[in-house]
Protein backbone atom coordinates (compact mmCIF):
# COMPACT_ATOMS: atom_id res chain seq x y z
CA UNK A 1 0.00 0.00 0.00
CA UNK A 2 1.15 3.58 -0.82
CA UNK A 3 2.73 5.22 2.50
CA UNK A 4 1.76 8.82 0.80
CA UNK A 5 -1.58 8.75 1.55
CA UNK A 6 -3.51 11.81 3.12
CA UNK A 7 -6.39 10.89 5.78
CA UNK A 8 -10.10 12.46 4.32
CA UNK A 9 -11.32 14.97 7.18
CA UNK A 10 -13.21 18.31 7.42
CA UNK A 11 -11.49 21.12 6.15
CA UNK A 12 -10.02 23.47 9.21
CA UNK A 13 -11.89 27.05 8.76
CA UNK A 14 -9.93 29.65 10.26
CA UNK A 15 -10.65 31.06 13.18
CA UNK A 16 -11.06 34.69 12.14
CA UNK A 17 -13.63 33.54 9.66
CA UNK A 18 -16.74 36.22 10.81
CA UNK A 19 -19.32 34.65 12.55
CA UNK A 20 -22.59 35.78 14.72
CA UNK A 21 -22.42 34.73 18.00
CA UNK A 22 -25.37 32.04 18.71
CA UNK A 23 -25.30 32.31 22.35
CA UNK A 24 -28.81 31.00 25.34
CA UNK A 25 -31.72 32.63 24.73
CA UNK A 26 -30.60 33.53 21.22
CA UNK A 27 -34.22 34.03 18.79
CA UNK A 28 -34.18 30.43 17.52
CA UNK A 29 -36.05 32.22 14.23
CA UNK A 30 -33.62 34.75 14.33
CA UNK A 31 -30.69 32.22 14.12
CA UNK A 32 -32.17 30.60 11.43
CA UNK A 33 -32.80 33.42 9.31
CA UNK A 34 -29.27 34.24 9.36
CA UNK A 35 -28.96 30.51 8.28
CA UNK A 36 -31.03 30.80 5.52
CA UNK A 37 -29.15 33.71 3.97
CA UNK A 38 -25.71 32.08 3.51
CA UNK A 39 -24.37 33.16 6.52
CA UNK A 40 -22.66 31.25 9.66
CA UNK A 41 -23.17 31.27 13.08
CA UNK A 42 -21.09 30.29 15.66
CA UNK A 43 -22.20 28.18 18.67
CA UNK A 44 -20.92 29.48 22.28
CA UNK A 45 -21.17 28.90 26.25
CA UNK A 46 -22.56 25.52 26.15
CA UNK A 47 -22.63 22.71 23.97
CA UNK A 48 -25.96 22.10 23.67
CA UNK A 49 -26.90 25.16 22.35
CA UNK A 50 -25.76 23.60 19.22
CA UNK A 51 -28.05 20.79 19.68
CA UNK A 52 -30.72 23.23 20.39
CA UNK A 53 -30.12 24.87 17.41
CA UNK A 54 -29.99 21.51 15.42
CA UNK A 55 -33.53 20.83 17.13
CA UNK A 56 -35.11 23.51 16.26
CA UNK A 57 -33.95 23.84 12.54
CA UNK A 58 -35.26 19.78 11.83
CA UNK A 59 -38.20 21.42 13.26
CA UNK A 60 -38.37 24.30 10.95
CA UNK A 61 -37.73 22.01 8.05
CA UNK A 62 -40.31 20.04 9.12
CA UNK A 63 -43.15 22.59 8.78
CA UNK A 64 -41.46 23.71 5.26
CA UNK A 65 -41.02 20.38 3.68
CA UNK A 66 -42.87 16.74 3.07
CA UNK A 67 -40.77 14.06 4.61
CA UNK A 68 -42.70 11.28 3.49
CA UNK A 69 -41.22 9.38 0.50
CA UNK A 70 -38.26 8.10 0.00
CA UNK A 71 -37.04 11.18 -2.46
CA UNK A 72 -38.59 13.59 -0.27
CA UNK A 73 -36.64 12.46 2.76
CA UNK A 74 -33.59 13.40 -0.22
CA UNK A 75 -34.65 16.52 -0.49
CA UNK A 76 -34.90 17.52 3.37
CA UNK A 77 -31.77 16.10 3.83
CA UNK A 78 -29.87 18.29 1.32
CA UNK A 79 -31.78 21.28 2.82
CA UNK A 80 -30.44 20.49 6.50
CA UNK A 81 -27.10 19.26 5.55
CA UNK A 82 -26.73 22.91 3.45
CA UNK A 83 -28.16 24.73 6.74
CA UNK A 84 -26.73 22.97 9.26
CA UNK A 85 -23.18 23.28 7.77
CA UNK A 86 -23.08 27.11 8.20
CA UNK A 87 -23.87 26.49 12.40
CA UNK A 88 -19.79 26.33 13.80
CA UNK A 89 -18.30 25.83 16.70
CA UNK A 90 -14.14 26.83 18.04
CA UNK A 91 -11.75 24.14 18.68
CA UNK A 92 -8.84 25.57 20.92
CA UNK A 93 -5.86 23.44 21.76
CA UNK A 94 -7.15 20.31 20.07
CA UNK A 95 -10.33 21.07 22.42
CA UNK A 96 -14.26 22.37 21.88
CA UNK A 97 -14.00 26.18 23.14
CA UNK A 98 -17.56 24.95 24.93
CA UNK A 99 -18.26 23.74 28.51
CA UNK A 100 -19.84 20.69 28.88
CA UNK A 101 -18.68 19.25 25.71
CA UNK A 102 -17.51 16.08 24.47
CA UNK A 103 -13.53 14.86 24.49
CA UNK A 104 -13.13 14.03 20.88
CA UNK A 105 -9.55 12.27 20.43
CA UNK A 106 -9.56 12.85 16.33
CA UNK A 107 -9.13 16.21 16.76
CA UNK A 108 -5.40 16.09 17.82
CA UNK A 109 -5.41 12.71 15.67
CA UNK A 110 -6.72 14.34 12.51
CA UNK A 111 -4.63 17.82 12.96
CA UNK A 112 -1.34 17.06 14.78
CA UNK A 113 0.04 20.49 13.20
CA UNK A 114 -3.61 22.87 13.77
CA UNK A 115 -4.34 23.45 17.13
CA UNK A 116 -7.10 26.19 17.01
CA UNK A 117 -9.59 26.74 14.34
CA UNK A 118 -13.35 25.86 13.50
CA UNK A 119 -15.67 23.22 12.50
CA UNK A 120 -19.10 23.10 11.29
CA UNK A 121 -21.42 21.61 14.45
CA UNK A 122 -22.62 18.61 12.52
CA UNK A 123 -18.79 17.71 11.25
CA UNK A 124 -18.32 17.80 14.99
CA UNK A 125 -20.76 15.42 15.76
CA UNK A 126 -19.85 13.39 13.06
CA UNK A 127 -15.95 13.06 14.54
CA UNK A 128 -17.60 12.87 17.86
CA UNK A 129 -19.71 9.66 17.20
CA UNK A 130 -16.73 8.21 14.86
CA UNK A 131 -14.59 8.73 18.84
CA UNK A 132 -16.81 6.70 19.71
CA UNK A 133 -17.16 3.49 17.69
CA UNK A 134 -13.11 3.78 17.01
CA UNK A 135 -12.48 3.57 20.60
CA UNK A 136 -15.03 1.79 21.93
CA UNK A 137 -14.92 -0.99 19.02
CA UNK A 138 -18.01 -2.06 17.14
CA UNK A 139 -19.40 -5.99 17.27
CA UNK A 140 -20.30 -7.73 14.15
CA UNK A 141 -21.60 -10.33 14.30
CA UNK A 142 -19.46 -12.61 11.93
CA UNK A 143 -16.86 -11.54 12.86
CA UNK A 144 -14.84 -12.98 16.53
CA UNK A 145 -13.43 -9.91 17.36
CA UNK A 146 -14.58 -5.69 17.95
CA UNK A 147 -14.25 -3.73 14.53
CA UNK A 148 -12.45 0.15 15.23
CA UNK A 149 -13.55 1.69 12.09
CA UNK A 150 -11.42 4.88 11.15
CA UNK A 151 -12.77 8.23 10.85
CA UNK A 152 -14.35 8.28 7.41
CA UNK A 153 -14.70 4.66 7.03
CA UNK A 154 -18.18 3.57 5.87
CA UNK A 155 -19.33 0.52 8.25
CA UNK A 156 -22.57 -1.13 8.29
CA UNK A 157 -24.94 -0.81 11.03
CA UNK A 158 -27.54 -3.58 9.80
CA UNK A 159 -26.05 -7.05 9.01
CA UNK A 160 -28.29 -9.57 6.98
CA UNK A 161 -26.09 -8.69 4.01
CA UNK A 162 -23.09 -10.31 6.15
CA UNK A 163 -24.80 -12.89 7.53
CA UNK A 164 -25.60 -14.05 4.23
CA UNK A 165 -21.95 -13.98 2.84
CA UNK A 166 -21.07 -16.01 5.44
CA UNK A 167 -23.42 -18.78 5.38
CA UNK A 168 -22.03 -19.04 1.25
CA UNK A 169 -18.60 -19.01 2.88
CA UNK A 170 -19.24 -21.86 5.10
CA UNK A 171 -20.54 -23.91 2.16
CA UNK A 172 -17.83 -22.73 -0.70
CA UNK A 173 -15.42 -25.99 -1.46
CA UNK A 174 -13.45 -24.29 -3.86
CA UNK A 175 -9.46 -23.33 -3.83
CA UNK A 176 -8.73 -20.69 -1.23
CA UNK A 177 -5.36 -19.46 -2.16
CA UNK A 178 -6.48 -16.03 -2.95
CA UNK A 179 -9.40 -13.71 -3.23
CA UNK A 180 -9.95 -9.97 -4.40
CA UNK A 181 -11.97 -7.75 -1.93
CA UNK A 182 -12.87 -4.44 -4.72
CA UNK A 183 -13.48 -1.99 -1.66
CA UNK A 184 -12.18 -3.48 1.49
CA UNK A 185 -13.89 -0.14 3.36
CA UNK A 186 -13.65 -1.10 7.10
CA UNK A 187 -12.05 -4.85 6.42
CA UNK A 188 -15.33 -6.70 7.28
CA UNK A 189 -15.98 -9.08 3.97
CA UNK A 190 -11.61 -9.56 4.13
CA UNK A 191 -11.80 -10.53 7.42
CA UNK A 192 -14.58 -12.92 6.72
CA UNK A 193 -12.60 -14.69 3.83
CA UNK A 194 -9.51 -14.90 6.39
CA UNK A 195 -11.64 -16.58 8.87
CA UNK A 196 -13.06 -19.41 6.55
CA UNK A 197 -9.32 -20.13 5.25
CA UNK A 198 -7.87 -17.81 2.36
CA UNK A 199 -4.78 -17.61 2.79
CA UNK A 200 -4.48 -14.01 0.98
CA UNK A 201 -6.73 -11.48 -0.15
CA UNK A 202 -5.81 -8.32 -1.97
CA UNK A 203 -8.07 -5.69 -1.43
CA UNK A 204 -8.91 -1.81 -3.01
CA UNK A 205 -10.26 1.24 -1.93
CA UNK A 206 -10.67 5.01 -3.29
CA UNK A 207 -11.19 6.13 0.58
CA UNK A 208 -7.68 6.41 2.08
CA UNK A 209 -9.16 6.85 5.18
CA UNK A 210 -10.54 2.80 4.25
CA UNK A 211 -6.43 1.83 4.21
CA UNK A 212 -5.19 3.95 7.15
CA UNK A 213 -7.72 2.58 9.24
CA UNK A 214 -7.60 -1.07 8.13
CA UNK A 215 -3.76 -0.85 8.32
CA UNK A 216 -3.22 0.79 11.62
CA UNK A 217 -6.14 -2.01 12.95
CA UNK A 218 -4.13 -5.28 11.66
CA UNK A 219 -0.46 -3.90 12.77
CA UNK A 220 2.13 -6.30 12.56
CA UNK A 221 -0.36 -9.08 12.87
CA UNK A 222 -0.42 -12.09 10.70
CA UNK A 223 -3.74 -10.25 9.34
CA UNK A 224 -1.14 -8.14 7.54
CA UNK A 225 0.41 -10.53 6.10
CA UNK A 226 -2.77 -12.15 4.94
CA UNK A 227 -4.34 -8.72 3.59
CA UNK A 228 -2.77 -6.74 0.91
CA UNK A 229 -4.52 -3.18 0.54
CA UNK A 230 -3.70 -0.70 -2.54
CA UNK A 231 -5.13 2.55 -2.93
CA UNK A 232 -7.00 2.40 -6.27
CA UNK A 233 -10.09 2.06 -8.27
CA UNK A 234 -11.90 -0.97 -8.69
CA UNK A 235 -8.99 -3.51 -8.84
CA UNK A 236 -6.11 -1.10 -8.80
CA UNK A 237 -2.81 -2.87 -9.32
CA UNK A 238 -4.26 -6.17 -8.75
CA UNK A 239 -3.71 -8.18 -12.36
CA UNK A 240 -3.25 -11.26 -11.08
CA UNK A 241 -6.49 -13.71 -11.54
CA UNK A 242 -8.07 -15.29 -8.08
CA UNK A 243 -9.99 -17.82 -7.34
CA UNK A 244 -12.94 -15.72 -5.70
CA UNK A 245 -13.62 -11.55 -6.28
CA UNK A 246 -16.11 -10.10 -4.04
CA UNK A 247 -17.79 -6.86 -4.71
CA UNK A 248 -20.14 -5.19 -2.03
CA UNK A 249 -20.88 -2.49 -3.98
CA UNK A 250 -22.79 0.54 -2.93
CA UNK A 251 -26.95 0.24 -3.14
CA UNK A 252 -28.27 3.22 -4.40
CA UNK A 253 -28.10 4.88 -8.29
CA UNK A 254 -26.03 8.44 -7.67
CA UNK A 255 -28.33 11.33 -7.64
CA UNK A 256 -25.64 14.66 -7.12
CA UNK A 257 -22.06 14.87 -6.51
CA UNK A 258 -20.69 12.24 -4.56
CA UNK A 259 -18.16 12.80 -1.45
CA UNK A 260 -16.13 9.91 -0.52
CA UNK A 261 -18.20 8.46 2.42
CA UNK A 262 -21.12 9.11 -0.39
CA UNK A 263 -19.42 6.83 -2.63
CA UNK A 264 -19.89 3.67 -0.59
CA UNK A 265 -23.60 4.31 -0.78
CA UNK A 266 -24.05 5.48 -4.09
CA UNK A 267 -22.48 4.60 -7.27
CA UNK A 268 -22.17 6.29 -10.62
CA UNK A 269 -23.26 4.61 -14.20
CA UNK A 270 -19.81 3.79 -15.10
CA UNK A 271 -19.41 1.62 -12.21
CA UNK A 272 -20.97 -1.82 -12.78
CA UNK A 273 -19.91 -1.97 -17.02
CA UNK A 274 -16.28 -0.88 -15.73
CA UNK A 275 -16.20 -3.22 -12.46
CA UNK A 276 -17.48 -6.32 -14.91
CA UNK A 277 -15.32 -5.88 -17.85
CA UNK A 278 -11.99 -6.24 -14.98
CA UNK A 279 -13.66 -8.68 -13.11
CA UNK A 280 -13.57 -10.54 -16.57
CA UNK A 281 -10.29 -10.03 -16.79
CA UNK A 282 -8.94 -11.41 -13.46
CA UNK A 283 -11.21 -14.75 -12.90
CA UNK A 284 -9.69 -17.72 -12.55
CA UNK A 285 -11.25 -19.92 -15.28
CA UNK A 286 -13.42 -22.26 -12.31
CA UNK A 287 -13.47 -18.98 -10.32
CA UNK A 288 -16.88 -17.51 -8.36
CA UNK A 289 -17.31 -13.84 -8.66
CA UNK A 290 -19.64 -12.78 -5.64
CA UNK A 291 -21.25 -9.63 -5.68
CA UNK A 292 -23.63 -7.91 -2.88
CA UNK A 293 -26.51 -5.91 -3.00
CA UNK A 294 -30.26 -4.90 -2.62
CA UNK A 295 -33.57 -4.67 -3.88
CA UNK A 296 -33.54 -1.00 -1.90
CA UNK A 297 -33.40 1.09 -5.35
CA UNK A 298 -36.40 -0.59 -7.05
CA UNK A 299 -38.57 -1.09 -4.01
CA UNK A 300 -38.23 2.73 -3.40
CA UNK A 301 -38.63 3.70 -7.14
CA UNK A 302 -35.30 5.46 -7.36
CA UNK A 303 -34.47 2.67 -10.76
CA UNK A 304 -36.16 -0.28 -12.20
CA UNK A 305 -32.76 -1.16 -13.64
CA UNK A 306 -30.84 -3.91 -11.57
CA UNK A 307 -26.95 -3.31 -12.59
CA UNK A 308 -26.60 -7.22 -12.00
CA UNK A 309 -29.36 -8.29 -14.06
CA UNK A 310 -28.51 -6.23 -16.57
CA UNK A 311 -24.96 -7.25 -16.73
CA UNK A 312 -26.06 -10.94 -17.12
CA UNK A 313 -28.78 -10.34 -20.28
CA UNK A 314 -26.75 -7.87 -22.23
CA UNK A 315 -22.88 -8.51 -20.96
CA UNK A 316 -22.09 -11.73 -22.01
CA UNK A 317 -19.67 -11.84 -19.42
CA UNK A 318 -20.80 -14.18 -16.66
CA UNK A 319 -23.17 -16.89 -15.76
CA UNK A 320 -25.61 -17.05 -13.07
CA UNK A 321 -24.76 -19.69 -10.92
CA UNK A 322 -26.97 -19.07 -8.25
CA UNK A 323 -28.79 -15.84 -5.80
CA UNK A 324 -29.52 -16.37 -2.63
CA UNK A 325 -31.93 -13.60 -0.98
CA UNK A 326 -32.21 -12.71 2.76
CA UNK A 327 -35.74 -10.37 4.01
CA UNK A 328 -34.18 -7.57 5.71
CA UNK A 329 -35.31 -6.58 9.87
CA UNK A 330 -38.35 -4.28 9.66
CA UNK A 331 -36.54 -1.20 10.50
CA UNK A 332 -36.70 0.31 14.46
CA UNK A 333 -40.10 1.47 15.64
CA UNK A 334 -37.83 4.45 17.22
CA UNK A 335 -36.94 5.62 13.99
CA UNK A 336 -38.36 8.82 12.91
CA UNK A 337 -38.37 8.30 8.85
CA UNK A 338 -41.00 6.47 7.12
CA UNK A 339 -39.41 3.14 6.08
CA UNK A 340 -42.63 1.39 5.13
CA UNK A 341 -40.60 -0.01 2.22
CA UNK A 342 -38.65 -1.93 4.56
CA UNK A 343 -40.85 -4.43 4.78
CA UNK A 344 -40.44 -6.09 1.40
CA UNK A 345 -36.43 -5.11 1.42
CA UNK A 346 -33.78 -7.76 0.55
CA UNK A 347 -30.35 -8.35 0.42
CA UNK A 348 -28.99 -10.57 -2.27
CA UNK A 349 -25.91 -12.29 -2.95
CA UNK A 350 -25.28 -13.07 -6.85
CA UNK A 351 -22.47 -15.91 -7.71
CA UNK A 352 -21.81 -15.68 -11.18
CA UNK A 353 -19.13 -17.62 -13.39
CA UNK A 354 -17.27 -17.37 -16.52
Amino acid sequence: MRTDLKVNKPLPIPSDNKTEAFIYGTDFRQAIQVLEAGKQVLVTEFYSNGLSLLNELHIYLNRKFKNKSFQEQRVYRSEYHKLSNLILIEIVDHKLAVKKAPSIGWLEKLYPETSNFLLSFPQVQGLNSAWQWYKNGISIPVLRNKLHPYYGTYFPTRFDHLILFDNWLKHYEGPKKSAIDVGVGCGILSLQMIKHGFQKVFGTDTNPNALIGLTEFMGDTKLSRKIELDFGHLFGKWEKPAELIVFNPPWLPQSSELNKLDEAIYYDKNLFPDFFEEAKQRLLPDGKLVLIFSNLAEITNVTQEHPIKKELAEGGRFKLERCFKKTVKVASKKTTRDSHWRSSEEVELWVLTN
